[in-house]
């Protein structure tokens, strides 16, 4: 599901861009000074993991807009964008949550829903999607992502990628820790981190951050709810191929909606 893709690429960009900061205001300096002090490392891992994924939540919704070129529906301006914010308007109510934000992007057939709170969230359906799928069709796919909202799923996705970023910072730095210590033996004279341990820790926050959010996005497949019958078909994760994709391709989707009739 792209909101998932957009979300975790988010989140690694953060968590990066705070190993960084904390890198140039002295911190790894601090946690080194003396030895690698584990206590240390583990809060600094736990506010570091945590806070690069609230911070990516709570800028999901424009960070969707910005990346796929989405235009928020305020005015309605054709009976099929009408249509698409009171089927969306209509969904909402019946799970209790305020209006999403209705958008349309350009792409190929595809939806997604986003945001930190249900009450403000965002719901975008692509071109393709109108283009290539009956009503009927489009209707079971934007009821699954306002089930998406429902649910909580992104605040719940935000706590799987909170625990795996703390794995991510607390093993980068100890792996940094250990190739520093490595490259400068019998080095004495100097103390603190080193370059050895600056670059690797930057480089496996990049590539542990990359599988863990392989890891989160296999997870997202299996959060939401119980679906209706003729919405089963949007809730199936992809196969190994699909290391992204929590959801099959929209070909699929559409054989099992017409199975499921």
């Amino acid at each position: 599901m792209k909101r998932i893709l957009l979300f975790v690429l988010t989140n690694v960009a953060v968590m990066v861009v705070l190993g960084i900061t904390a890198s140039l205001l002295g911190v790894n300096r601090y946690l080194t000074a003396n030895g690698l002090n584990m206590g240390a490392l583990m809060g600094f891992s736990l506010i570091m993991g945590f806070g690069g994924a609230i911070i990516s939540l709570l800028i999901s919704k424009p960070m969707a807009k910005f990346s796929t070129g989405a235009r928020v529906i305020n005015q309605p301006q054709s009976a099929d964008e009408a249509w698409i914010v009171q089927t969306v308007q209509r969904f909402a109510e019946k799970a209790g949550i305020g209006m999403p934000e209705v958008a349309i992007y350009d792409g190929e057939p595809n939806a997604f829903a986003t945001g930190a709170f249900k009450n403000s969230a965002l719901v975008a359906v692509s071109t393709g999607l109108l283009q290539n799928m009956t009503r009927e069709e489009v209707e079971a796919v934007i009821g699954h992502e306002v089930a998406h909202v429902a649910n909580g799923d992104m605040v719940t996705m935000t706590l799987i990628q909170g625990v795996m970023n703390t794995f991510v910072v607390f093993l980068s730095r100890v792996i940094g820790y250990a190739v520093d210590s490595f490259l400068r033996k019998g080095d004495s004279q100097n103390s603190g981190p080193g370059i050895g341990y600056m670059i690797t820790t930057v480089v496996l926050d990049i590539l542990l951050g990359f599988v863990a959010a392989i890891i989160v996005a296999r997870l997202g497949g299996m959060v939401p709810g119980e679906l209706p019958k003729t919405m089963q078909a949007m809730g199936i994760a992809g196969g190994l191929g699909k290391l992204f994709s929590t959801h099959p391709p929209m070909e699929e989707r559409i054989a099992r909606l017409q199975q499921a009739q």
